[in-house]
């Protein structure tokens, strides 16, 4: 396999170099533990009779020394390992997780390796075993050694998550913070990371799913706190400003950014197909184009052409009523992902971020929102995340009923939709739900770049067809005079939707719409434009650059309104196996000319949407107002006729 121009080899030979001292380590060695504080549990049973009671791992690095003070304590992480079960014979998994650690643990120590080769470190430790290291350069070898340390550490929970990654399952465990970091040099670090994994196993790897489980749950963690050391640690420069790569195993190393595998989740959700969605045209319309949208990334260049030309939805948010349909066109369009995928070959990951994220633990909330980001997000696959009842995940800053871990959410997922670092590159796409948008933080609703009303069934041929759809066919009730799902044929329905926008639908927009047209007359020139949307941010403050940049990125949404053809889908030669720029041509020959109607159109339904959440925050608060003003009248009256 050839390597990136950027990227270079780490090679295969000094990696297997380190097999037997990555053996070694899980044989067994002695580690006193110094921050994290020891579960009870019991010492890893020995697999045969031949083997030592505590075999010992000790360092052949000159210079260093790595003996513990205190009473030590035996870890045998391989037997821990197989022991997994009960089963006296190593089952295909665990053996694949003794394996996966001992390759991890050669790549972390094969990159500490190269790290101290280029960083001047190696002649450092070689001067200091033989006893002639400059006094002057006693910090700076301190510092190198806590900078390999955090090194080997990130690269070993890195290549773990990523090379245990496809024998993960459902399970999820959670272990906790990781503890013991130490960073005074690489093999101490080792010994009290690998010594805290021991304990993890021990005390929540009860069958080989829940191993798998732990060893990944450590691996993210373990990632994540030494991110967080490196971020302030000196002399990094050299790891976090360059990138390898490791060719058998098509593995990346870009500093501390985590490489995740390519692999998709399985889903057990009931999917629904399109003529399943009953009203809700103008969600459907979008929610069918956008998974269409997803399937023209393409993996080579890790972009997408919509997302380069315009048109793309990284993020939308899906308001509506109880019972309108939210659920249902979420399984709607995780369906058609997953349809696509399987015909293309590309893995596909679908995530929920649920009210069961947020954590009472300080920091845990965040870490499980980012997890999410990073998951959806990653290049390898083809991603879609939703946020179900975002009003309760995330909280509103300044709201005192929001917990600590709600505003941890809502940080990290304002960062990630519309952040200094985010990178939209097409391959994914975030949807946002509520029944009450309002109460949604109006800067976090603002980086939803699309709305999606989803107001269920409206019209007689609506309801009519959705109780024929959930009869279903065990009667012999007569339709009448109807014809079904006539009402959903979707252009339709969707040209009569858009229409509709021509002229505002809220109260307090449709005021100031007629107040700009009687002063400017149509509404048919950017300038006139202009002054309506100056107009609008006069009547509600909160209508900023931000609403300007979403209308804008609706209206180049329409001018990409058309289908690309099912047959594109069905047969991935004709479109999705295509090189990249091919791609981009075929997309650019269907795309239509914005003409004034649409802008005015998603003006009308953007704004719509933000003069209804503030009526709707309006109404709740006078009526929570209402109801405190008759709590004290209430009040009152009880304790004058107590009083009299």
């Amino acid at each position: 396999m050839s390597m990136p121009r950027d990227e270079m080899e780490l090679k295969e030979e000094a990696i297997r170099a380190h097999y037997a001292a990555a053996g070694a380590l899980l044989a067994g060695f002695d580690h006193a533990p110094r921050l994290a504080k020891a579960l009870a549990v019991e010492p890893a049973a020995e697999r045969s009779p031949g083997i030592g009671a505590r075999p010992r791992f000790r360092s052949t690095t000159p210079g260093l020394v790595t003996r513990s003070v205190a009473r030590p304590e035996g870890v045998r992480l391989a037997d821990r390992v197989l022991a997994v079960g009960g089963d006296a014979l190593p089952g295909p998994v665990r053996a694949s997780v003794v394996q996966g650690l001992r390759r991890a643990l050669a790549i972390a120590l094969a990159m500490g390796e190269s790290f101290a080769e280029v960083t001047g470190l190696a002649e450092l430790k070689k001067a200091n075993f033989e006893a002639r290291l400059p006094g002057q350069r006693s910090a700076e070898f301190s510092e190198l050694l806590s900078a390999e340390a955090l090194v080997v550490l990130s690269v070993f929970a890195n290549a773990t998550a990523f090379l245990l990654a496809p024998q993960a399952g459902e399970v999820t465990v959670e272990v906790g913070a990781v503890e013991e970091i130490l960073t005074d040099n690489a093999p101490l670090a080792l010994h009290g990371v690998l010594w805290e994994l021991d304990q993890d196993i021990a005390a929540f790897a009860n069958d080989e799913a829940r191993l798998v489980a732990v060893v990944l749950a450590y691996a993210e963690q373990l990632m994540e706190k030494v991110r967080l050391r490196g971020e302030s640690a000196p002399r990094l420069g050299a790891f976090t400003g360059s990138a390898w790569r490791v060719a058998a195993d098509d593995f990346p190393i870009a500093g501390f950014a985590p490489a995740r595998k390519a692999r998709g989740t399985t889903l057990s959700m009931a999917f629904k197909k399109p003529n399943e969605v009953i009203g809700n045209h103008i969600a459907k319309y979008q929610a069918m184009r956008l998974a269409k949208m997803l399937m023209a990334y393409d993996f080579d260049r890790r972009m997408n052409p919509f997302a380069e030309m315009g048109g793309f939805i990284f993020t939308f948010m899906g308001d509506g009523k109880p019972g309108t349909g939210k659920t249902t066109l979420i399984q709607m369009m995780a369906g058609l992902l997953n349809d696509y995928c399987k015909v293309a070959g590309y893995p596909f990951r679908y995530q929920n971020l649920s009210i069961d994220t947020v954590d009472s633990y300080q920091g845990k909330s965040g870490q499980n929102a980012k997890a999410f980001i990073s998951s959806v997000m990653d290049p390898a696959v083809i991603g879609f995340g939703t946020v179900d009842d975002i009003d309760q995940v995330a909280g509103k800053r300044g709201d005192r009923q929001s917990s600590t871990g709600q505003q941890e959410i809502t940080a990290v997922l304002m960062e990630a939709f519309a952040g200094a670092n985010t990178v939209v590159r097409g391959n994914c796409t975030f949807g946002m739900f509520s029944n009450y948008p309002e109460n949604v933080d109006d800067a976090l609703r603002q980086r939803a770049g699309a709305r999606f009303l989803v107001d269920g069934p409206q019209s007689r041929e609506d309801y009519i067809d959705i109780l024929a759809l959930l009869l279903g066919s065990n009667h012999t009730i007569p339709l009448g005079d109807h014809m079904l799902y006539a009402a959903q044929e979707i252009r339709r329905a969707v040209a009569d939707s858009f229409e509709r926008h021509g002229h505002p639908q809220e109260a307090g927009l449709r005021a100031v719409w007629e107040a700009v047209e009687k002063r400017q007359g149509r509404l048919d020139t950017i300038a006139k434009l202009g002054t309506y949307l100056k107009a609008i941010q006069d009547a509600d403050p909160r209508f900023t650059g931000r609403a300007i940049k979403n209308i804008t990125d609706a209206v180049k949404v329409r001018a990409m309104d058309f289908e690309l053809p099912d047959l594109w889908m069905e047969d991935p030669e004709l479109f999705l196996f295509k090189d990249y720029d091919t791609k981009r041509a075929m997309i650019a020959d269907l795309r239509k000319p914005i003409t004034v109607e649409m802008v005015v159109q998603e003006i009308n339904r953007y704004a719509d949407s933000e003069f209804r959440y503030a009526d709707k925050s309006d109404e709740a608060a006078i009526d929570a107002a209402v109801r405190d003003m008759r709590r004290m009248e209430e009040a009152k009256r009880r304790y004058l006729e107590g009083k009299g």
